[in-house]
């Protein structure tokens, strides 16, 4: 298609119009916004009851072989009817405006009666995941291949509906190793996003209801491999992603244990000339949320570093977000990171059997990532060259509020390992010599 040409039938234009109205706000040069996840999402995301209702009814018809695109095509009234309504002041999306699909040609329509089969029903012993508003079951094909299914249940059916085409938007323009593969959805008999799985299942699952101890070796490359993540999301594509929800349910490890984010049914999309989003509606999973956001509703990058530093010190320490008790982690910890007393905060499971270096990188880490001042919290990327070891990340120790004892403990942590590099690794760098002993 030439560039310029709108083709109203093709499913870029479909979903860009609901996600246009779901997001319009002002087109100026506020430095925020407030969004209000009431009337005016529900307002747009109503418009796709029938297209949703099309979907169901014609997928089962002759349109098997393309379901999705001919349905679409069946929809051309809602996309109509959508870009007449929505306003002149609607918010410019980079990423919808390039063309791209959202509805990938690998993704495949399932029936519910594909995954009934593949979670045995949804059967209790096969949940894997619960939040406010979905499920997530773990499930296996016929083909012997292992997915997750989340299952999108509670609130009004047309919240629903836009929560599942702005989770679809969001994940098919994502694409990093440490983001989860979304693999194919199912609208039969409910609305549900099939993910791959390994037989590992979450992070969740492995660091605190597996029988078997978690090796640090692994603790540390699901650490970077988050961050990672985390940067892709952040800084890596052509508009900035908050995620929301970090947090080791959210984790899924592949079969060589390589970590993914998934479920971005909480991500925003955030503006390059807006700091930040003002969220009305609470929403997230406590122990990960951050102060900011508790208190002013406030969503941005910096929300997504805090919850990463919880989930360090999940690592860490093997411990909950929230126990049992529904003690803080971060609360717990903080005495100890303040002191840096190390030994007190690993986890009693790995004994001495850790890298010192790695577990030192780790524990600063997450000390600056659980700050309560967002503005004095890192940037993800600030924080991956800390865990990597990167010496230039003694400018971010030495400008941090810490004790002067914290800080030349650090300090002399690296020139210690570098000179010890110089005279036994032939001059290699504090990053490179992690990766060596990796």
């Amino acid at each position: 298609m030439e560039k310029g040409k709108v083709n109203t039938y093709s499913p870029d234009t479909v979903l860009e119009d609901f996600l246009r109205t779901a997001e319009s706000g002002s087109d100026s040069s506020k430095a925020s916004t407030s969004e209000f996840d009431g009337p005016k999402i529900q307002t747009s995301a109503s418009r796709w009851t029938g297209f949703l209702e099309l979907f169901r009814s014609k997928s089962k018809g002759h349109f098997a072989k393309d379901p999705l695109i001919s349905s679409l095509k069946l929809s051309k009234r809602f996309s109509r009817s959508m870009r007449e309504t929505s306003s002149s002041s609607v918010m410019p999306n980079p990423i919808l405006d390039n063309g791209l699909s959202y509805f990938k040609p690998q993704w495949k329509l399932f029936t519910l009666s594909e995954l009934q089969t593949a979670t045995n029903n949804f059967h209790q012993e096969n949940l894997i995941g619960k939040g406010g508003y979905a499920e997530v079951h773990k499930g296996r094909l016929r083909n012997g291949q292992y997915i997750a299914v989340k299952r999108l249940m509670r609130g009004q059916q047309d919240e629903r509906i836009g929560d599942f085409l702005s989770e679809l938007g969001i994940m098919a323009h994502i694409n990093h190793p440490n983001t989860a593969k979304l693999i194919g959805y199912a609208v039969d008999g409910g609305l549900f996003l099939v993910l791959e799985l390994s037989p590992y299942g979450s992070l969740a699952n492995m660091l605190h209801a597996s029988k078997q101890k978690l090796e640090w070796k692994i603790r540390y490359k699901v650490a970077i491999g988050i961050a990672e993540g985390l940067l892709y999301l952040h800084e890596g594509g052509q508009r900035r992603i908050i995620h929301r929800d970090i947090k080791a349910a959210n984790i899924l490890l592949t079969k060589d244990l390589e970590p993914q984010i998934c479920d971005f049914g909480l991500a925003k999309w955030l503006p390059e000339r807006w700091t930040h989003l003002t969220i009305s509606k609470f929403e997230g999973t406590f122990g990960y949320l951050a102060p900011e956001f508790l208190m002013h509703g406030i969503v941005d990058e910096k929300t997504d570093v805090f919850a990463f530093g919880v989930l360090l010190l999940e690592l860490i320490t093997g411990r909950r977000a929230l126990d049992y008790s529904q003690q803080s982690l971060v609360i717990w910890a903080k005495p100890l990171l303040k002191k840096n007393r190390i030994r007190e905060l690993v986890d009693p499971s790995l004994a001495d059997d850790y890298n010192l270096l790695q577990i030192n990188l780790m524990v600063l880490a997450a000390s600056l990532c659980v700050q309560q001042s967002s503005i004095r919290r890192p940037r993800i990327n600030q924080i991956l060259l800390l865990l990597k070891g990167n010496s230039k990340s003694l400018d971010l120790i030495r400008r941090c509020r810490k004790p002067s004892h914290w800080k030349r403990y650090y300090e002399e942590l690296f020139n210690a390992e570098e000179s010890k590099m110089s005279r036994g690794l032939s001059g290699l760098s504090l990053q490179e010599q992690i990766a060596l002993e990796f």
